[in-house]
């Protein structure tokens, strides 16, 4: 959704560097490129005017001028900026001291508050909440059966005492749900309620009889960050009619251009709280405004991208590729099955890759990128023999049009596989004995990796003079030297968001192998 806005940034930035000192006209310049910016976006003008003033105002300061570097001063001003417009801190929700916590969902016909109420279930399921959806939505037709279905799917209570379309009372509904959940030991209740194609006073008496009946915990206003400045305005209404707690961000995967999520904060004052982000049920993800931003400028999200790793990885099943990474075993196509389908289980590819600091040069490529070659993948290696998973190269060419005729597909295609894997096979015993990833700093993990370093110390000891003038020269140079190797984001090196190392514990062995430690890179 922000590639455009994330674009328009990158473009004022590289304009920046390479510049020792910025004057006032450069902070012009580039504060009258990120307005525009904003504007193309769809965010709100006074929104616009407030960020850009506050931006210049801390380019022109005493940071800037005295920094050594003012390019990535500025970027790092506009980041601290943006997290503040997004909502500062992670608002988390508020549970209720005596259960059911009571959430209650508003907004207009359209948004997605339906679908979004199974995703919040599924996700408060995962942290062992036993979750009821309750179908207050009587006016819109087959909005009861559909509230059924979503909770059948997201495998949680459901209760729906009255048909709906144009049947029932809602508020009733919605009071006696709470007694339904104490009597079947549900800790959490999530109220769909109807929404209107727009603003009006019948919608805003409904809603504000559901919330003195059911007194929830949470009002979530629900969104669609795709209708842009229609969006403030309907959550200025409901904000007034109703009042809400936070914000949930439907559709942020669309091609819109994300102003409403940059808007929504600034103008109410309640934080975006969720974020959906594709159709499936557990596309759904707590908002965080600091990774947010880092996603806009192209600094990558490798926080989030570790949480799905370790949702996805299972532990024995990396125990054990640590293990033959650790023994020098060979590197099966029963392996190589694993980590795809673990990967799978991370979400798209492409959404996976946009993760990753630096990849705002590539989206053309990424675009290009189709999950499901996952699925080929998967069925060309589970037509083979077990034997043949693990002993790849008895695979002959009748083999291999009988793995293509099992699999459906081309010959071709099973012998391009077989090529790449026998690459992958070459890089993974590379690394098993120390060698490293070529080209990528701090990726040795073996024995001889360590005892490189080790020596590498030893002869930089060695290497100093015993001039002491030459010596003080020696070691202010290397106290200045990077101790990171310098990243593709904007901001450079090491991981984005403030991410430490420690944050890569309890990811499996291989995935901190590929994402690296920057205290170790040289």
């Amino acid at each position: 959704m922000f590639n455009a806005l994330s674009d328009r940034l990158s473009a004022t930035f590289k304009n920046l560097r390479g510049k020792g000192r910025l004057s006032e006209a450069d902070v012009d310049a580039a504060v009258r490129e990120i307005r525009t910016a904003l504007l193309e976006a769809d965010v709100s003008l006074p929104v616009v005017r407030g960020f850009c003033a506050r931006v210049k105002e801390r380019a022109l300061s005493s940071e800037v001028s005295g920094a050594l570097n003012p390019a990535q001063q500025v970027v790092k001003i506009v980041h601290d900026e943006l997290v503040t417009v997004l909502g500062g801190e992670t608002r988390r929700l508020r549970f209720a001291k005596h259960p059911p916590t009571v959430i209650m969902l508003v907004g207009l016909q359209g948004a997605g508050k339906t679908t979004l109420a199974g995703k919040l279930a599924k996700w408060l399921d995962g942290q062992d909440h036993r979750t009821l959806l309750v179908a207050a939505d009587l006016q819109r037709p087959n909005a009861v059966d559909q509230l059924s279905v979503v909770a059948q799917r997201a495998g949680v209570g459901i209760y729906a005492p009255q048909p709906g379309n144009g049947v029932g009372d809602p508020v009733s509904v919605a009071r006696d749900s709470l007694v339904y959940a104490n009597d079947n030991s549900y800790d959490v209740v999530i109220v769909d309620t109807a929404g209107r194609l727009a603003i009006d006073e019948e919608l805003m008496a409904q809603a504000r009889g559901i919330r003195d009946a059911v007194e929830p915990n949470e009002v979530l206003f629900v969104v669609d960050a795709m209708i842009g400045q229609d969006a403030v305005n309907t959550a200025v209404s409901f904000e007034e009619g109703v009042g809400f707690d936070g914000v949930v961000l439907t559709k942020l995967d669309g091609d819109a251009r994300g102003g409403a999520a940059l808007s929504v904060r600034e103008v109410t004052g309640r934080p975006v709280m969720f974020a959906s982000t594709g159709e499936k049920l557990e596309d759904f993800e707590q908002f965080h405004p600091d990774r947010m931003a880092s996603r806009i400028l192209d600094m990558g999200d490798m926080l989030t991208l570790i949480e799905h790793a370790e949702k996805a990885f299972d532990e024995k099943q990396a125990a054990e590729i640590a293990r033959k990474f650790e023994a020098g075993d060979e590197f099966t196509l029963e392996d190589f099955l694993q980590q795809m389908q673990a990967m799978k289980k991370m979400g798209s590819l492409t959404k996976l890759m946009g993760m990753m600091p630096g990849m705002g040069d590539v989206k053309k490529q990424l675009e290009q990128v189709d999950d499901r070659d996952i699925d080929r993948i998967a069925a060309i290696i589970q037509s083979m023999t077990p034997q043949e998973r693990t002993h790849s190269k008895i695979i002959d060419g009748s083999r291999r049009a009988r793995i293509a005729k099992g699999s459906g597909v081309q010959v071709s295609e099973v012998n391009n596989l077989l090529t790449r894997f026998a690459e992958a096979q070459k890089m993974m015993k590379q690394m098993g004995k120390g060698g490293g990833i070529p080209g990528m700093p701090g990726m040795g993990v073996g024995k001889k990796s360590r005892g490189r370093q080790i020596n590498q110390a030893k002869k930089s000891k060695k290497g100093r003079s015993g001039n002491p003038a030459k010596r003080a020269a020696q070691e202010a140079a290397a106290a200045s030297a990077p101790t990171a190797a310098p990243g593709s984001g904007l901001l450079g090196g090491g991981l984005p968001g403030g991410a430490e190392a420690a944050s890569l514990e309890g990811l499996p062995p291989e995935f901190q192998q590929l994402v690296g430690d920057p205290d170790k890179q040289s």
